[in-house]
Parts: structure tokens; C-alpha cells; sequence
């Protein structure tokens, strides 16, 4: 009974949080005001509501369902607590995707981050075999990570002009302001399929938890296992870093709160990661525009500033420490 009261308050929660997300913003327009008698304040409103703060809240709840669910199946994969989409380096090769788009002005700088995050699905599937083992998956995990964080450092580096540089700078601090329908549509496909991928994964994960031997045992195939994971993470981790640049934290953090509550079993964690990671960034990107007194806060920074001494704090916890 506790799951589902847990999962009804993440949900109601969420819908609380999109409600207020559309009411707030620089303007004092309400949502409400796009019913005003008074046309032009009306339509000003309509405006506002449907091209501004609509937008930005979709966006924000899919790429924090899509960071927390991949979180937690990463963690279940690997059975590693300290696992988050970038220990495959999804989220680092979408964003060199993103910023190879940019800085050679191609059609798309979102098109640009998923066949960046595309071809690391394709890269760890070479790297890491047909039947990847943990230890060789995240190997190649970290490979992939530092030579993308190597070539965006080294575009950089090369960017033509210092405005170059500094629009790819304030791109990788990550955020979903001034985005629009497009990106919505652009990312959302992409992250649908990768939802699906992942939660289909639920019931191979329980059973992993019980060591490979008796997953082997009831029939789970753990070489497909493995790559939906890697497939579904790059689906919707790598369309999401492709709008909105490179969030961190938020797939570290989700599931360690939840699973409390919750319990270990994926087919439970699965869901309530989802909207857990939907929630954390909404209310982030909310708490944001309420306190913002000159330049908006960028999104990545505030999860980072948040999620930095979760994780510092957890390492001690495993260890033994204080």
C-alpha cells in the first residue's frame, strides 16, 4: 500500500508543480488571464502560457522523468550505486554531438546531440561485445566519457571567437529556457522509444538483484538486457541533453531517495524514479525563476549545487565513514 500512496503523491505532486510552472514567470500574467475580457490581455497571455512557460515545463518534466527512470535502471544494471547516465557516457557524447553541431553550423545543434548520443549506443556495443560483462560495460562507459569530454574541450579551444566559445559554455551549464515547441517535438519520439526500452527492462533488473546465476536461471537474456539498457538511456538521456545540454545529478539522486520507500525492486523504482526525476527538475527550474534577481541561474548548475554533496555524502556512507 505504501508504493501506491507514494506513487499517487509523486503524482499529484507533479501536477502541482506543472500548475505552478505555468503561472509563474518575469511577466505577472496568469494562466487564467488568457480568459480576461480585455482581448489584448487576453491573447498576450494565450501567448505567453502556449509559447513561453508550456514549452519549458514539457520539457523539463521529460528530460527529468527520462534522467531519473535511466538512473535507476543503470544502478539496477550494473548494481552500483554511484551509477548515473553519464558512467556510460551517453550524456557526454550528446552533448559533443550538440557541440560539433554548433560550432560547424549544421542543420541542428538538438539533431547534432542525438546522433551524438546514438553513436555512443553504437560505440559501447562495439567496445563493450555481444555479452558485455559490468566491469567491461562501464569501462567502455568511461573511455567513450573522457574522449567526448576531450573533443568538446579541444572545440573549445578552437572556437573561432571568445562569443563562440561562451555560447558553448553557457549551452553545456544546461537549461530549459527560451525553448520552444520544436524542441519538444524534436526530443519527444526519442524519448518515448527510450522509455519504453527501460521500463520494459523492470523485470529482468528484479531478477538480476538476485545475481546473474538465477536471472540466467528464469530466463532472462542478460546480453539484451544489457543493450536495451544502453539503447533506451541513449534514446531518451541523449534527446534530452540534446535541447536542454548537460543536467547532472538528477539520475545519481532520484532513486537513492525513492528506493527507501519504495524497496529494491525495479518494477516498483522504475515508475516512481520517473516522476521523481520529473518532479526534482520542474521544482529546480521553478525555484529558479521565483529567485532569479539578474541573470537566470542556469538549470545544470543548480542540480549540480544540489546534487554534489548527495553524492559526496553517499560515497561516505559506503565507505564507512562519517
Amino acid at each position: 500500500m505504501t508504493y501506491y500512496r507514494t506513487e499517487a503523491a509523486l503524482a499529484l505532486s507533479l501536477l502541482v508543480l506543472i500548475a505552478v510552472s505555468t503561472a509563474i514567470g518575469p511577466t505577472a500574467l496568469m494562466p487564467w488571464d488568457s480568459l480576461s475580457a480585455d482581448p489584448v490581455r487576453a491573447m498576450l497571455a494565450r501567448t505567453i502560457l502556449v509559447d513561453i512557460r508550456l514549452p519549458r515545463t514539457v520539457l523539463a518534466v521529460l528530460a527529468g522523468a527520462s534522467l531519473g527512470l535511466s538512473g535507476a535502471v543503470l544502478q539496477g544494471l550494473m548494481r552500483n550505486p554511484l551509477a548515473d547516465p553519464g558512467v556510460i557516457g551517453v550524456s557526454s557524447m550528446a552533448a559533443l554531438g550538440s557541440v560539433l553541431a554548433f560550432y560547424f553550423g549544421l542543420w541542428s545543434v538538438a539533431g547534432g546531440g542525438i546522433v551524438g548520443a546514438l553513436c555512443a549506443a553504437l560505440l559501447l556495443m562495439i567496445l563493450a561485445g555481444r555479452a558485455p560483462g559490468i566491469l567491461t560495460l562501464m569501462l567502455a562507459g568511461v573511455a567513450l566519457s573522457s574522449l567526448a569530454v576531450a573533443l568538446t574541450a579541444l572545440a573549445l579551444n578552437l572556437a573561432p571567437s571568445p562569443l563562440a566559445a561562451y555560447e558553448i559554455m553557457v549551452w553545456l551549464m544546461g537549461s530549459v529556457a527560451d525553448r520552444s515547441w520544436i524542441h519538444v517535438e524534436t526530443a519527444a519520439p526519442f524519448i518515448l522509444v527510450g522509455w519504453g526500452l527501460l521500463f520494459a527492462t523492470g523485470r529482468g533488473l528484479a531478477a538480476l538483484a538476485l545475481g546473474e546465476d538465477v536471472a540466467r536461471s528464469l530466463g532472462i537474456n542478460l546480453g539484451r538486457l544489457r543493450m536495451m539498457a544502453i539503447v533506451g538511456t541513449a534514446g531518451c538521456v541523449g534527446a534530452s541533453v540534446a535541447v536542454t545540454g548537460s543536467i547532472g545529478f538528477v539520475g545519481l539522486v532520484v532513486p537513492h531517495l525513492l528506493r527507501p520507500l519504495v524497496g529494491h525492486d525495479s518494477r516498483r523504482l522504475l515508475p516512481v524514479s520517473a516522476l521523481g526525476g520529473a518532479i526534482l527538475l520542474l521544482a529546480a527550474d521553478c525555484v529558479i525563476r521565483l529567485v532569479a534577481v539578474g541573470p537566470e541561474l542556469k538549470l545544470g548548475v543548480a542540480t549540480a549545487l544540489v546534487g554534489a554533496p548527495f553524492f559526496l555524502a553517499l560515497v561516505l556512507r559506503l565507505r564507512g565513514g562519517p
